[in-house]
């Protein structure tokens, strides 16, 4: 894995929010609560603000304008242009000034993010053709329809591409921003920015959407209790079946679980929960990697080498040189 630098490491990285009406209130807010102000106890490594067409009030789904004051050339300044939702009537065309903007921002070397129906921008800029997307899932058939050359995945949470990225609908957003968060300022300071925030645990891109619901029967019991109590346990070594005595469950019926809410089995998803933490403590510490190993549960320093190899296909001394080698500049 190769971290992202920023374009000027003395410089915070500017995110710009491109606002349209009548926009998603739920979706910016999920951008600003990653990239915004956390106060003194993160220190602020992102600087965002939002711009729109035609600078002015900009109405919200929720029946409240938002005062926008920086228009489309404030996309010339971001490293990340991000798109927080598109919620036009099918068929409307993307302005050919906004479209003529984000291609700009993207061809001199900035990101370019879709969260939920902003996904739609970066077709009509041809941002996506041949590259695998996301989207909303109550609008990935529109997608693919109105953009044939977008594979369009349905399922997953996010997809990332480095220059371009997209998530499906709301809470994917906030998902994929601590995600790209990760990538730009390493795990630790992601951690930091979600424990600021409570978020849960963070899920990963390949996970589902959404569950389909019984259409009879009860519903199915929610993960969340016991991967929080997973957490907490990372420094001890947890089976499936210990995970299913936990729940009160068979091994069966948790590892459907699994799969049906989350895509993933229980062991590759404590396996992430491993990596992530081991990614953390290289990053933030100069523990030995047989140390480290003990500490996230992978036992040895074999296996830790091993498993974060086959994750990000670098060794964990190279990923510790490579994080600091970019902290100094």
């Amino acid at each position: 894995m190769t971290l992202r630098p920023r374009p000027d490491s003395a410089a915070p990285h500017r995110v710009v929010a491109l606002l349209q009406p009548p926009q998603s209130a739920f979706t910016l807010a999920c951008a600003s609560a990653v990239f915004g102000d956390h106060g003194p106890a993160v220190p602020a490594r992102y600087a965002f603000e939002v711009c729109t067409e035609h600078p002015g009030p900009v109405s919200t789904q929720d029946g409240y304008d938002l005062l926008v004051t920086a228009g489309l050339d404030a996309l010339e300044r971001a490293d990340t242009v991000l798109v927080p939702g598109w919620q036009q009537p099918p068929g409307t065309q993307v302005s050919p000034g906004v479209v003529a903007a984000v291609r700009r921002a993207h061809r001199r070397g900035a990101r370019v993010v879709g969260l939920c129906s902003g996904a739609f921008v970066l077709a009509a800029a041809g941002l996506l053709d041949r590259r695998r997307a996301a989207t909303h899932w109550a609008r990935t058939a529109e997608l693919a329809a109105r953009f044939p050359q977008v594979p369009v995945d349905p399922a997953v949470l996010y997809v990332d591409h480095g220059d371009v990225a997209t998530s499906a609908g709301s809470a994917a957003g906030a998902d994929l921003c601590l995600h790209l968060v990760s990538a730009d300022q390493g795990a630790a300071y992601a951690m930091r920015v979600a424990r600021q925030m409570v978020m849960p645990p963070h899920r990963e891109g390949c996970q589902l959407q959404y569950v389909e619901l019984p259409t009879s029967g009860p519903v199915t019991d929610s993960l969340a209790p016991l991967l929080e109590w997973l957490s907490g346990q990372l420094d001890q070594p947890v089976s499936v079946a210990d995970m299913a005595l936990r729940s009160q469950v068979s091994a069966r019926t948790l590892t459907r679980r699994f799969t049906e809410q989350l895509g993933v089995s229980p062991g590759r998803w404590l396996l992430d929960r491993r990596i992530a933490a081991t990614r953390a403590l290289l990053e933030e510490t100069d523990l030995p990697v047989e140390t480290i190993a003990r500490k996230v549960g992978l036992s040895s320093a074999v296996n830790l080498r091993r498993r974060f190899h086959e994750a990000l296909r670098t060794t964990p001394a190279a990923y510790r040189r490579a994080f600091r080698a970019e902290r100094a500049g």
